[in-house]
Formats: C-alpha cells, structure tokens, sequence
C-alpha cells in the first residue's frame, strides 16, 4: 500500500462478521447494522493509513478492507475519503474525542 508498514507485522483490521462476540465499546460487532459495520471498517482503514503517514484514498482503503477479508459497499470509502479531504484527519479525530460536560 505503499507504507513503511510492509517491513513490520502483517496488518490484521478487527473482526467484524456477524457472528463475531467481540466488544467494540459497549456494542458488541454482533450488534452492529452492516452500514456500522461498514463505516467502522472505513474508519480504522483511515486511521491506519492516518498513523502510517499514507494518503487516505478510496482505492487505497478498498484494497486495505479486502485484504482483511471484509467488504463494503462501493459509496462508503469514496464518502470518507472526501470527508477527510475536506475536515481533515486532525479534525475528525478532535471531533470524535471530545469529553463530556461537567457540572
């Protein structure tokens, strides 16, 4: 994918079937509607390529979510890419972390 990754370990993206058990939060995957399943996917292919330095592009986070043996709908990388272009990595991040309000 034209990282500095492919001299580490193989890159694994969680496993996000519908039968899977496992915890995201307080959600587990199982619980998930597809089109969750599908933007988290976008998202952690994002923020891999994010950490990784390499641009986020919709072929590139296709290629990286088929080879985690998952799949989404065409839309949805072409939708976060030009959401990224447009906020910015930094921006989203800030915006998905924001605390809660005190008292």
């Amino acid at each position: 994918f034209g990282s500095s990754r492919s001299a580490q370990a193989p890159l694994v993206l969680p496993v996000l079937h519908a039968s899977s058990s496992v915890a995201m939060a307080s959600v587990a995957a199982s619980q998930l509607s597809k089109e969750q399943k599908e933007e988290l996917l976008c998202t952690y292919a994002a923020l891999i390529f994010h950490d990784d330095g390499a641009d986020i592009t919709p072929q590139a986070m296709t290629d990286l979510i088929k080879a985690a043996n998952c799949t989404v709908e065409a839309y949805w990388p072409t939708l976060m890419a030009k959401m990224i272009k447009n906020v910015g990595m930094e921006g989203l991040i800030k915006m998905g972390s924001g605390g809660g309000g005190g008292d």
